[in-house]
């Protein structure tokens, strides 16, 4: 997800969950082809299993970036083909690619050749009036002829005129049916859902059915909803850290990054809803807010809040006591 799932975000939610594949923001090609690369794929260690989503249209380019993504040890190559926003068409990659599978399996194909980790596709179940079963059937058949390790398929279609990205992510009404049957279907291949998708008790539901689930912005707006993942989905025995155990880990975690030049308020916006769904939610998510942006903000600003939400979590239980 743009300016959401950077490094800092991706090393929180390593903290909530250790099992769990995490993917970087969708970066074009031609930006770590030009770019500063360190900046765009750089990440900590213990982010692994990690994976680089990449967005682009031309194979030798997405060969080149498959390569340095390899070399940068990075556990998956993830193509981006269902983002459906307007800059990202300009630039002849995301959903409108579904439009052209023989172009998308070029792609993957090229991608296959000069790395030994897996390429996925990322991609819509049907792409403006391309939005029947075999649409579908025919956009995966043609590309897993190149070799896709796995398809996840967010399970709405998207209009690549008339909505926002924003619409397309609520409007088209989500058709998981289709991607069920596409498993049914196709049971050699590995094939993950996406799409409205919360908690670990809906992705156990969607497991009865395809081989995993991927979890965008619920994850987002409450990271710690992936408190009991490992021990839910993957059957791992360990004690995920509480809230406030997290909270100041990001605190040391924000000290060290700042020092290095990192912006406070980057990391800061990424733990505004560590306390989503908990008394004092909106105490903790208002401080925050408001105090990193502040000139000569610390980390310590953190720990201002953290007390503010436990207190109004005292005054909670004092008033049920009573």
């Amino acid at each position: 997800m743009m300016k959401r799932t950077d490094r800092h975000f991706r090393w929180l939610m390593r903290l909530i969950t250790r099992r769990t594949l995490l993917y970087t923001e969708m970066i074009p090609a031609q930006t770590i082809e030009h770019g500063k690369r360190d900046r765009f794929l750089g990440y900590d260690q213990v982010e692994h299993p990690i994976a680089l989503q990449l967005g682009g249209d031309d194979p030798a380019l997405l060969a080149r970036c498959t390569r340095i993504a390899q070399e940068y040890g990075y556990d998956e190559v993830n193509l981006n083909v269902g983002c459906p926003s307007p800059r990202v068409q300009k630039g002849n990659f995301g959903a409108c690619l579904m439009q052209t599978p023989e172009l998308v399996a070029e792609c993957v194909a090229a991608m296959r050749a000069v790395a030994s980790i897996p390429i996925t596709v990322k991609h819509r179940v049907g792409v403006d009036d391309q939005d029947e079963w075999e649409d579908l059937l025919r956009f995966v058949e043609i590309v897993a002829e190149a070799g896709c390790a796995r398809f996840t398929v967010h399970a709405r279609k998207a209009w690549l005129h008339g909505l926002s990205p924003k619409e397309n992510r609520n409007v088209p009404p989500l058709r998981p049916e289709l991607v069920y049957r596409l498993k049914q279907t196709r049971p050699d291949l590995l094939i993950e859902i996406n799409g409205h998708i919360h908690g670990s008790r809906e992705t156990a539901a969607h497991l009865e059915h395809v081989d995993a689930v991927m979890i965008g912005r619920a994850a987002y707006d409450d990271p710690y909803s992936f408190a009991d993942v490992d021990q839910a989905i993957y059957g791992e025995e360990w004690t995920t850290p509480t809230r406030e155990e997290i909270a100041r880990e990001v605190v040391d975690y924000a000290r060290e990054q700042v020092a290095h030049g990192a912006r406070l308020s980057r990391i800061c916006q990424h733990v505004m809803n560590l306390f989503a769904g908990e008394p004092g939610a909106r105490i903790w998510r208002r401080h925050v807010t408001t105090h990193m942006v502040v000139r000569g903000a610390t980390p310590d600003l953190l720990l201002d809040a953290l007390e503010l939400q436990q207190e109004a979590v005292e005054g909670v239980q004092e008033r049920s006591v009573g």
